[in-house]
């Protein structure tokens, strides 16, 4: 053994991962280390783990700091450096920068440069090969200097054929070429992308190997000519000819292959008398020929793998070897090939940046997350992975390497899928779900993968899709601080959510039960000889519906579900589902309407669930085609609806045959109703009288429904009205009568008492605290007041009140969402403005920035309900008038100016489908005037809209929704056609709803206080992710906005500190300096409403023509298509869609013909 140089000082020439790689080697050998950093790293993490660290390369690129050998060599000398690492790529091997460490009297800890010459080059690596009788790929053993010479070689030896940079590696000025076509335009490429990379466009070609599997060899060499091998390592799985996964040994290669590999490397190195650690790379094709193709004089990335394998500390060897140290010293301690045993299996995967989706495009951002995996057998080589750390786009995208080792190959395959799903990585995008992918395929367990196996293996990247749900929960719940509740923190209290007491214990024997027993006509006739009113329970669906615009969230309905089923045992039915709630939940509160019957169902085994079925309408505002309908009634009967109430919104019988058709033939109870309007004790009635009703009751019996449903939807019959009617309904059917009203008046329970007098079978009412004013009137007052008579209900108040009581605790919740109506109002009687619509119509009103407006607009609600021809008013024909009302005022539009004033606006979309007859045919038909006005140049129907409407086409819908939306469920034949037919009924919505699960995925599991509000400061909730996996979310501050307008928001979740940054939108310049149509200009078109532009039709310079739709304009639910009021050209648009516009804001102007 020679000299030893004890080194003091090492710098290492690189960053990031294998940088700190080299500090650990140092600090276990008890030498002080010194790094460089960039610019761009200043605050990375490998800087910190050095003793020093100093900036170097101002002014220079982010990759030219990291090659600027003169300032490198400075600070070495200035700083008292004994030897440079420099570690894989940048300066690791060029010649140059040996050479001057060793000018500068300092240790350069690699191959020297001499070696390099010989060896790393591979042009002259393959000319030392052949001088000692190694095989290599054919090829030319110098640069190709023209392109000429490139076809003279490809034309002899044949195609496909590589091209390779002559200096450097990972890829780089690498190309397979496959016909002459291609040659000369790669060879144009690889030149100049070699000198980009290595400053050296020397390109070589050489005969290119089908699905070869490439293998390498580590070697250790001293500087008195020992040398040995460390085995192999299987580098076959590439991308790009950069390596993606590694490991050791290359077990499916033959010994014999292997055997003589190692020999030929040793060989090689001999020959050269290298010294230090180097890798020898060899191409083993389909007949298990080797050929040696390179040499790299450097430590590499995949080096873990061999020291999993080994024990042997590559990098430390390294260090002391240049020192002086001989292989055989005690300090290293191989004294001979036999010391260096291959024990177990080892896997390296290298978890990047990079995008597999993306054609692995690195991403770039802040890692708001890391959490590391660990345990037996597991190794992480990281430095640029850690919560916080900006990812930039300037270098390797390399966050961290996962090495495992066991003693089976299939063990260590286990391992490290294991470390890479413990790796939670969030801010950017990982190839981790690719990673996985590659190690469960069963080529790779095989040990059969081969060079391009990644780019031939398509399935690979079928890729889970992450679901990240603590961040989106996060970015959820700081949107709606921020954006809806305007972040203002002072969030009110709010009382735990406690459930509902009862019976657990108790058998229950419920309405269902008998149903199931006596099938629904049976069932329902015995419901004649029962002296008892049966109740039917809307707290679920019309009572919240009512009260507070159909808010209340699925979570707490079935908070309330098991104590409604053993409270309801001799109840009719709780009415759950259908009606606003089906797109509410949807629209506004982010969850599924089909989970929510599930849930129900599966809560409520005893209980009839009833739903509102709008007729033709479905559970929408308008006609859909039969199948839709149909497929509907017939998946919500399947998933647990047992009561179809039927209704349409004029009335029209001939609307409502086909759905009570559908639904007799499903087996379940059917209510054929008729909606209640006007009054039938006025002597002055002559349109909605007592014959009226009689004579649609008879009408709906003779298509064999089960009962027969008065539906007052505004509260508007009074309780001798219900007298009379009931009396006379009584009399003239054979089947079970039910009352259903809204106590907006006050009179709610006096009417249902003078329904029961006269023989009322089944009343609609509302647990306690969730009942009267513009809800249906009080359960627990009902059922006082008829107990101990022969009418008593059965139900015991003492569990009434147990169930008001829970109701009462989360209604404040929604206090929001409320109406307003807070004492009885008798001038109901005068608007007659049904109870669901109420809250409803204010909301709206309020968005529009008009509440004060609301009385003026009560008004016009009545004059337009005139307007319209005095129609019965239930969704969608209250819609109708409401969003007509609207119109009304904001375009100062009267009972008495209509026809002139208005003769040339664009109506909304709802009136003008009511003139066309597309909700059906109001009784006495339409006002002829008016309807001229409103639909211009179209021409109205007179028969069933259903029947001209194509059946819609369920598969298309399939199809598309798994192209845009799609999700692992959606392989379940029934959660899709739920899907469908989400689809179907409401598009925009469901698709609204299908962004907003991706964006921010499940939110149905947060407490209705923080799904509404957020959190306050310090506040805490708990989210049950999945069973036994919980969230703990704790809120700790808001940051003022940013000088882009974003605020930074800091959670704690499960301990750890989150950080999210959230745009507020409330800091948008309030005056939008949008140009305001002209009144008089006939070339100007405004918006006759403010709301959001929805689709633009048109583009500018189009030909367009009188009352040609233009585009739309949205608002809450009305949407207004806009129209043209010319002949002419557009000019101009001076909106997008999805622009926010106020009323008058010029939307188009034109070029009108002369």
């Amino acid at each position: 053994m020679g000299e030893i140089k004890k080194f003091k000082r090492v710098l290492v020439a690189n960053r990031g991962e294998i940088a700190i790689r080299v500090f650990r080697a140092c600090r276990e050998l008890g030498i002080r280390t010194v790094a460089i950093y960039s610019e761009e790293d200043k605050n990375f993490l490998f800087r910190t783990k050095a003793d020093e660290a100093y900036q170097i390369g101002k002014g220079k690129t982010p990759v030219g700091a990291y090659l600027s050998i003169d300032e490198i060599i400075a600070l070495a000398k200035a700083k008292g450096v004994d030897a440079i690492h420099p570690g894989y790529g940048f300066l690791a091997e060029n010649e140059e920068f040996a050479k001057t460490c060793a000018d500068a009297g300092i240790e350069f800890i690699g191959a020297t440069a001499e070696m390099m010459t010989s060896l790393g080059d591979k042009i002259q690596s393959k000319i030392v090969a052949h001088s000692v009788g190694v095989p290599t790929v054919p090829g030319v053993e110098k640069a190709i200097e023209t392109e000429a010479e490139a076809l003279e070689f490809a034309n002899s030896c044949g195609y496909p054929v590589m091209l390779k940079a002559a200096a450097g590696g990972g890829g780089r000025g690498m190309r397979i070429v496959r016909s002459e076509e291609e040659l000369l335009p790669q060879f144009r490429s690889a030149r100049s992308e070699a000198a980009k990379a290595f400053g050296i466009d020397d390109i070589f070609i050489e005969k290119y190997l089908e699905n070869p599997k490439h293998i390498e060899v580590q070697i250790l060499g001293d500087k008195e000519g020992n040398i040995v091998h460390l085995y192999e390592r299987d580098c076959s799985i590439q991308r790009r000819h950069q390596k993606v996964v590694e490991y050791a040994p290359a077990f499916s290669v033959p010994d014999e292959v292997r055997k003589q590999i190692f020999e030929a490397s040793v060989r090689l190195a001999k020959h050269v008398g290298y010294s230090n650690a180097g890798t020898l790379e060899f191409l083993v094709d389909a007949n298990n020929n080797a050929y040696f193709i390179e040499m790299n004089p450097r430590v590499q990335v995949e080096h873990t793998i061999t020291e999993m394998v080994t024990g042997v500390d590559i990098v430390q060897t390294q260090i002391l070897v240049a020192e002086g140290y001989t292989l055989d010293s005690e300090e290293i301690g191989i004294g001979s090939q036999e010391d260096v045993k291959c024990n177990g299996y080892s896997i390296q995967t290298r978890i990047t940046t990079e995008d597999p989706m993306n054609n692995f495009l690195p991403d770039t951002g802040k890692i708001i997350v890391y959490r590391s995996g660990a345990g037996n057998g597991i190794r992480l080589d990281g430095g640029n992975a850690y919560a916080g750390a900006e990812i930039t786009p300037y270098y390797d995208s390399l966050l961290v390497k996962a090495i495992s080792h066991d003693r089976t190959f299939g063990r260590a395959v286990d391992k490290s899928i294991r470390v890479l799903k413990e790796i939670r990585i969030r801010g950017v995008k990982t190839n981790i779900p690719f990673l996985i992918n590659v190690l469960n395929h069963e080529t790779f367990r095989e040990g059969k993968c081969y060079t391009t196996f990644i780019e031939d293996t398509p399935e690979l990247f079928l890729l889970p899709e992450s679901q990240d749900r603590a961040t989106k929960i996060l970015e959820f719940l700081g949107n709606k601080m921020v954006n809806v509740q305007k972040a203002v923190l002072d969030k009110p209290d709010f009382e735990a959510r406690t459930l509902p007491k009862y019976d657990t214990e108790k058998k229950i024997y419920g309405s269902r039960d008998k149903f199931l027993e006596m099938g629904a006509k049976d069932f329902t006739q015995s419901l004649l000889n029962e002296k008892r009113l049966l109740i039917t329970d809307t707290t679920m669906r019309d009572a919240q519906q009512s009260l507070m615009a159909t808010r209340m969230r699925t979570k707490d309905l079935v908070g309330a579900s098991d104590a409604t089923n053993a409270f309801m045992e001799n109840a009719f039915s709780v009415e759950a589902w259908g009606g606003a709630t089906y797109d509410t939940a949807y629209r506004f509160l982010k969850e599924s309407p089909w989970k929510r019957l599930k849930l129900l169902r599966q809560h409520m085994p005893n209980t009839l669930i009833q739903m509102l079925l709008r007729a033709s309408n479905a559970v929408g505002y308008s006609n859909y085609p039969d199948n839709v309908v149909k497929k509907f009634i017939n998946e919500a009967s399947q998933k647990g609806v047992d009561v179809f109430r039927i209704f349409d919104s004029l009335n029209w019988v001939e609307n409502m045959k086909m759905p009570i058709e559908t639904a007799l033939k499903t087996g379940k109870i059917v209510e054929g109703t008729i909606c209640y309007t006007g009054d039938i004790t006025d002597p002055n009635e002559t349109k909605y009288t007592l014959d009226y009703y009689v004579k649609k009751a008879k009408e709906l019996e003779s298509l064999g429904v089960h009962i027969f449903t008065i539906k007052d939807m505004a509260g508007l019959v009074k309780p001798y009205a219900a007298k009379k009617l009931v009396s006379a309904l009584k009399e003239e059917l054979n089947i079970p009568v039910n009352l259903h009203t809204h106590d907006s008046t006050g009179n709610g329970v006096s009417t249902l008492l003078m329904a029961s007098e006269a023989g009322l079978d089944i009343a609609d009412c509302a647990i306690g605290s969730m009942s009267s004013m513009t809800s249906n009137p009080c359960m627990n007052s009902l059922v006082e007041a008829l107990k101990g008579t022969e009418r008593d209900t059965g139900l015991d108040t003492d569990e009434l009140t147990e169930l008001s009581q829970y109701y009462a605790r989360i209604r404040p919740i929604y206090k929001q969402f409320e109406s307003g109506m807070d004492a009885p109002n008798t001038e109901i009687y005068k608007y007659e403005i049904p109870g669901g619509q109420y809250s409803n119509l204010l909301a709206q009103v309020k968005e529009m920035g008009a509440a004060d407006d609301f009385e003026e607009i009560k008004g016009l609600y009545r004059d337009a309900n005139h307007l319209l021809g005095n129609i019965v008013k239930v969704t969608p024909s209250s819609k109708v008038v409401g969003d007509f009302a609207i119109f009304m005022f904001k375009n100062g539009l009267t009972k008495d100016n209509i026809l002139e004033a208005g003769k040339d606006l664009s109506y909304p979309d709802s009136v003008v489908e009511y003139f066309e007859g597309m909700i059906g045919q109001p009784e006495g038909g339409f006002p002829e005037e008016l309807q001229k006005i409103v639909l211009k140049d179209k021409k109205p129907i007179s028969v069933r809209p259903g029947s001209l409407l194509p059946d819609e086409d369920f598969d298309y819908i399939a199809k598309g929704l798994k192209e845009n939306f799609y999700m692992d469920n959606m392989e379940d034949p029934d959660v899709l056609s739920q899907k469908v037919l989400s689809y179907a009924l409401y598009p925009k919505v469901y698709e609204d709803y299908c962004r907003h699960f991706e964006a921010y995925n499940d939110v149905t599991g947060l407490e209705s206080h923080v799904y509404f509000y957020g959190l306050r400061k310090g506040e805490e909730t708990t989210l049950r992710l999945d069973e036994g996996k919980d969230l703990i979310i704790k809120f700790i501050d808001m940051t003022e906005p940013d000088k882009d307008g974003y605020r930074l928001l800091d959670f704690e979740v499960n301990g750890s500190i989150r950080e999210i940054k959230v745009l507020d939108k409330n800091l948008e310049v309030k005056t939008d300096g949008r140009v305001k149509a002209d009144k008089s200009n006939p070339a100007h078109l405004g918006s006759t409403i403010p709301g959001t532009v929805g689709k633009v039709l048109v583009n500018e310079g189009d030909e367009v023509t009188v009352n040609m739709p233009l585009m739309t304009v949205e608002a809450m639910k009305m949407e207004t298509t806009v129209v043209s009021t010319v002949n002419g050209k557009v000019d101009k648009i001076y909106v997008k869609e999805g622009e926010q516009v106020n009323q008058e804001d010029l939307l188009i102007s034109f070029e009108i013909d002369e």
